[in-house]
């Protein structure tokens, strides 16, 4: 497939998109596997590159979409042309398990080769098996290791001061 770019886009160059999608919340594993891989291949039939690719889990949704409280959050950051958008948001729509999906674009003129893809084959098989929801978080029932995802278990208790070693001190009045 040829893929039309706009006269406004420098010769060599890609827009950056972020697409997030939300799947209802009883969605398998394996079906949401099958979600991204045919995601990956719309984008890489259009001659796109995957950035980033990231399962934010399972959410409370701000209000009820197609009778669901809760979705998982998929993140998606690529370069293609607007062709990409129009054909990755038309496969989107024909998933009974998508019920909601929003693109942005980032950014204009971007060298593809300056841009390396982030996603490796481990990576992109991680992102079909969501976390705990952010409800077993906030009340202890998730499995151990979930709460600190972005410092891991060995900088836990760093961040936690023992009761005794807090200060609160009323700030002084200026006479």
């Amino acid at each position: 497939m040829a893929q039309l770019q706009s006269l406004r886009d420098a010769p060599g160059t890609k827009r950056e998109y972020e697409t997030i999608f939300i799947l209802r919340p009883d969605t398998p594993n394996d079906t949401i596997a099958q979600i991204n891989a045919r995601v990956r291949g719309v984008i890489d039939t259009m001659n796109g590159n995957l950035l980033k690719l990231d399962n934010w889990g399972k959410r409370k949704l701000a209000y009820e979409v197609q009778k669901q409280l809760k979705g998982v959050y998929l993140y998606w950051r690529y370069l293609g042309g607007s062709t990409l958008v129009e054909e990755l948001e038309r496969n989107l729509r024909m998933i009974d398990s998508v019920i909601r999906y929003y693109t942005v674009k980032v950014g204009v003129d971007v060298d593809p080769n300056a841009r390396p893809s982030e996603v490796t084959d481990e990576s992109f098989a991680a992102a079909a098996t969501p976390g705990p929801d952010e409800e077993e978080i906030a009340t202890g029932a998730a499995p151990r290791g979930f709460e600190d995802d972005e410092y891991g278990d060995e900088y836990a208790d760093d961040f936690v001061a023992a009761p005794e070693a807090r200060v609160d001190e009323a700030p002084k009045a200026v006479e």
